[in-house]
């Protein structure tokens, strides 16, 4: 310990960088007087330095002897004037924004916070040492051996499934993994759940948060945790809580990695850079607040002391501040590029688009996404909207980004529970170019789904009309109201055989519609085999079994499983059913066809009066692979298909319609009758019972 020395370093690259016989550090602020880094032996603080050299707004150092595995943090000096937007307080022991891998956890004592907590005045000052109560930040050796890990898929955005899930709620109770690898990164990635994930034919996994994040005191308070992990305070460092070796818990992460990329699977982040953990001007002096408080947030132009909010969560990280974008992207390029991160899921992605004035397509943020050779060619996906002015901007990102669409998740429900009729579902069956057909996007554009994170799993959409969100401790207050939820007379578990019946052809009904919609699919983990929060429509808090999957799935749950595999296996096996360019109704003069026709139950086109009829609400549609506009051809895409959906309760006559594709039609699907896949042909123009609430699948062309 008695060897480390200080020499002036470099000021690039910002955080803690190992040499191979010491460490150099440097940390951006514009507005500080003096850094100090601080090493610790556990939690004892053993060395201060101060950074020596102040170059460019960056302050920085080398300290000989410093190497992987030693822990530190940051004291920053500079002047404590909330209302100049100043929060510089140095006995606040501050973590590095850019620091590799995070050690131990936040205890919440008054001592994190700036000011005088007690008093409730931001404008007091605290002098008591953070330190004890902090967690720290770890040098890391970077070297890892990647040569094993399987070549990346690349996986085309036509081909692409993605499972929505959570670290330990995916692994907590699964009976094959190891006790001590629950909840883990490595229970993750082991064999049983690998191969769960590739027989389902998911191909890109994306995993809720797992950069390091904070349990929200008044949650503790309430014996509860930031379970979901919204709540970011380290961008660079994935969160120790899911490490079964926690000294080693980058390394752990990527051999997740290289396993899922072994089993052809994509590696999707569902990424927080809206806000960070530290709150509004009552919040806690974590990291970025007493580094650069004015620098980092987006504060009020006349009040400084106050935070804008447009995430709901009480500070908005400043993108439009030239060294928080480049700590945004330098975080995704360490991800992408030495993590190996095949995509990233921007949860209130309209935050990052914002300038002072609001929303811009042309922001300095995306602007530099769209230059950057590595990001430019992964997979971006955005949460088009926050609760800001003008905040929902479903469409209105730029070309090469997908965005959630909930438009298709609300349409859906609303015509499964015949509350939409055909006219509102059909734009949203093709991809919805009605929001995203513009500029050369693709219909891939649409991250369709129908259940995510937020919200009810599809068992619960189909078992309850209420929200029961009682074990949050908000009195049930909490989660969305508008449920858009169905169910057929009893909620929740119920031993009616009828109701049952119905819940289980509502659940096939939607699985249907999302996985052979145009657009890309997006699975929410446990939904496949009817997972249920028990009626919790706002599961964040809920680090327990409401969360956790429950892999004793049941005579139900794995013919529920099986089905949807069989959905995406019809997926994958008939291209028409997921073409990246739009399907418009467009006429091939050549083979006298369209890409898409809609049919009402006379076997005739859909005419005005039948789209005006709001309640008639069984109608098909064939889309027909040989029309030769549509796109460049490739293999297999010549079948024509026809989709029935019949929201209605009774049974409706439905004439098969004629097509050049084939001889007959075979059925493929029929959400009635879940285990026949006989593929039972059937001549055009005959009738067909359709039966109540079921969503039919026949292809006139080769059975695959």
């Amino acid at each position: 310990m008695s060897d480390f020395a200080i020499e002036e370093g470099l000021p690039f690259p910002l955080g803690a960088t190992w040499s191979g016989k010491g460490t150099n550090f440097a940390v951006f602020s514009a507005n500080a007087a003096k850094v100090e880094v601080c090493l610790f032996e556990g939690n004892r603080e053993t060395h201060r330095f101060e950074l020596p050299e102040y170059t460019d707004q960056v302050f920085h150092g080398y300290i000989c002897g410093v190497g992987p595995g030693m822990f530190y943090g940051y004291r920053v000096y500079g002047a404590y004037q909330p209302d100049a937007g100043h929060r510089f307080n140095p006995n606040k022991l501050l973590l590095d924004p850019y620091a590799r891998a995070h050690a131990g956890s936040l205890t919440w004592n008054p001592a994190v916070f700036g000011y005088r907590m007690e008093s409730g005045d931001d404008l007091t000052f605290d002098d008591r040492d953070s330190a004890p109560f902090m967690p720290k930040c770890v040098v890391v050796d970077p070297d890892f051996d990647w040569q094993a890990e399987a070549a990346r898929q690349n996986v085309h955005w036509d081909e692409t499934i993605v499972y929505e899930t959570h670290v330990k709620g995916f692994t907590r109770t699964h009976p094959d993994v190891p006790e001590h690898l629950r909840g883990t990164y490595a229970g993750f990635a082991s064999p049983r759940l690998l191969e769960h994930l590739t027989t389902l034919g998911v191909t890109s996994v994306e995993l809720l948060p797992v950069h390091t994040f904070i349990d929200d005191s008044t949650l503790l308070e309430k014996h509860l945790t930031n379970y979901w992990g919204y709540n970011t305070i380290g961008f660079f460092a994935p969160d120790p809580r899911y490490a079964a070796d926690v000294p080693n818990s980058l390394r752990e992460f990527k051999e997740m990695v290289s396993k899922l990329h072994g089993a052809g699977l994509e590696v999707i982040l569902d990424v927080v850079y809206n806000h960070t953990a530290e709150g509004n001007e009552k919040g806690p002096t974590l990291s970025f607040k007493g580094i650069d408080n004015a620098s980092y947030y987006r504060l009020l132009p006349d009040r400084k002391r106050y935070y804008i909010n447009d995430t709901g969560t009480g500070n908005t990280v400043n993108l439009s501040h030239p060294r928080v974008i480049q700590m945004v992207m330098d975080s995704l390029r360490y991800w992408a590029g030495h993590m190996h991160i095949d995509g990233f899921r921007f949860d209130l992605g309209t935050i990052l688009a914002r300038e002072v004035y609001g929303f811009d397509e042309q922001s300095g943020f995306l602007k530099a996404m769209d230059q950057d050779p590595l990001l430019s060619t992964i997979k971006l996906i955005a949460e088009p909207w926050d609760t800001g002015p003008g905040g929902y901007q479903v469409g209105g990102f730029p070309p090469g980004w997908a965005e959630w669409n909930d438009k298709f998740r609300d349409t859906v429900r609303d015509y499964w529970r015949a509350e939409a009729p055909p006219s509102a579902l059909a734009k949203r069956l093709l991809g919805s170019g009605d929001v995203f057909n513009r500029e050369g996007r693709r219909s891939w554009s649409s991250v369709n789904f129908i259940t995510a994170h937020d919200g009810f799993t599809l068992n619960d959409w189909a078992s309850f009309n209420e929200k029961h969100n009682e074990a949050n401790g908000e009195g049930n207050r909490d989660g969305n109201s508008n449920n858009h939820s169905w169910n057929c007379g009893a909620e929740g578990p119920t031993d009616n055989k009828d109701v049952l019946v119905l819940r289980e052809r509502q659940k096939r009904n939607m699985l249907a519609t999302l996985l052979l919609s145009q657009g890309t699919p997006m699975l929410l983990g446990g939904d496949e085999f009817g997972r249920t929060q028990q009626g919790n429509n706002n599961a964040y808090c809920q680090d327990n079994d409401i969360s956790w999957f429950d892999w004793n799935l049941g005579e139900a749950g794995e013919k529920l499983l099986a089905f949807t595999q069989r959905l995406i296996k019809l997926r994958r096996g008939y291209p028409i059913l997921r073409r990246s360019r739009f399907l418009t109704g467009q006429h091939d003069t050549e083979l006298d066809i369209r890409d898409v026709s809609w049919i009402n139950p006379d076997g005739a086109e859909m005419k005005q009066q039948d789209w005006d009829n709001g309640w008639a609400m069984c109608f098909g549609m064939v889309l027909d692979g040989r029309c030769r506009k549509t796109a460049v051809r490739r293999y297999g895409e010549d079948d024509s298909v026809l989709i029935i959906l019949n929201s209605y309760e009774g049974e409706v006559g439905f004439k098969l319609p004629h097509t050049s594709a084939g001889p007959k039609w075979s059925l493929l699907l029929d959400t009635s009758r879940p285990d026949d896949a006989s593929g039972a042909g059937f001549d055009f123009a005959s009738a067909y019972q359709v039966p109540g609430r079921s969503f039919l699948l026949f292809v006139a062309g080769e059975l695959k």
